[in-house]
């Protein structure tokens, strides 16, 4: 088979395509034919090797796929050959509490992922896809909307007429606004364009706001909410941003960190946490159980997945390129034939 190896540090020029073994099935195990591949920031972080992300050199990057299943374990009694199925980010992470052995796991990281051809892997964790799904929707689902679901309902325990923040226009954010709106929330959003803007807005942003042209939105979350603040933050920027989220969030609210786009470290407001009684929480995507559960919503309620755009598997670079650009809105697909 032929799959994506990064082999070094030397950004885009590291992702080279190979010809690569194909998996067997060991027991308790089923091969997956990779239909859709989907990017994530991580995975340009891996790519690229910055921001300390490191592992094992040449590992198969990424970690969101869909497929069908072409070959069974001799013990898999649950599958049967041609099932339709999508790969949750952690296989080993089933259900219950977050663990470091479930991190160690995490697919297109310390260990290969799933921009390849085929994949072997445990056959309890697979989730099954709905007929309707297609194989592009269904590989958006496992890092960002997982992540956005355990913020806001698993995490967050989001309740109608809340207030949401959310920011900018990438996977975790749009996936968190469709699931806010769908619970009956109020979600106020900031992004980069009057562009970007007028589309969250169609898709059910009650407010907007353009940090290019204000970087003070943590003032117009305030007025927003008649100077209370709102009750959840998804937070994707880090350092740069978590002080104006803390800002934007009322006495007793939920501040969900999920991302790192604008570094790894920096001076953050403490005090201010204590002060206002903040709940800070450190989301890392989610467990299979919380997979199947964000299949089940995109398929049986009016949203579905924002597809920016599809690249070839041979365009592997010109995706990573697409989501380095910062132009897309909504999740990048990389589809295999």
């Amino acid at each position: 088979m032929q799959a994506y190896h990064i082999t070094g540090t030397s950004g885009l020029d590291s992702l080279k395509i190979v010809e690569a073994e194909s998996p067997t099935a060991a027991a308790g195990q089923v091969v997956v034919q990779i239909r859709s591949v989907s990017l994530n920031y991580r995975d340009y972080m891996n790519i690229l090797g910055i921001r300390g992300v490191t592992g094992p050199i040449p590992r198969v990057p990424c970690s969101d796929g869909a497929g069908e299943i072409i070959a069974l374990g001799s013990d898999v009694t649950t599958w049967q050959l041609g099932d339709r199925v999508v790969i949750p980010f952690m296989p080993s992470w089933l259900d219950g509490p977050f663990s470091q052995a479930h991190s160690s796991a995490a697919l297109g990281g310390a260990v290969d992922g799933v921009l390849r051809q085929q994949v072997a892997v445990s056959a309890d964790s697979l989730v099954r896809l709905p007929d309707a799904m297609s194989f592009a929707q269904a590989a958006t689902l496992p890092c960002a909307a997982v992540t956005a679901w355990d913020a806001l309902i698993v995490r967050g325990q989001l309740q109608p007429g809340s207030t949401v923040l959310i920011q900018g226009s990438g996977g975790v954010s749009i996936f968190a606004l469709q699931i806010a709106k769908h619970h009956g929330a109020r979600v106020l959003a900031i992004t980069s364009s009057e562009e970007k803007a007028s589309r969250l807005r169609q898709l059910g942003a009650d407010a907007t706001f353009n940090y290019k042209q204000n970087p003070d939105w943590a003032t117009w979350a305030l007025e927003q909410t008649g100077g209370i603040g709102v009750d959840h933050v998804v937070e994707i920027g880090g350092p740069e941003t978590l002080n104006r989220s803390i800002q934007a969030t009322r006495f007793g609210g939920h501040i969900a960190l999920i991302g790192v786009l604008t570094g790894t470290s920096g001076e953050i407001q403490t005090v201010q946490i204590l002060r206002k009684g903040i709940r800070l929480d450190g989301v890392y995507v989610g467990s299979r159980t919380m997979l199947a559960q964000v299949v089940d919503f995109f398929s049986t309620s009016p949203h579905r997945p924002i597809i920016d755009s599809t690249f070839a598997f041979s365009d592997a670079a010109a995706a990573v390129s697409h989501l380095e650009s910062g132009n897309h809105f909504g999740k990048i697909v990389i589809t295999l034939d």
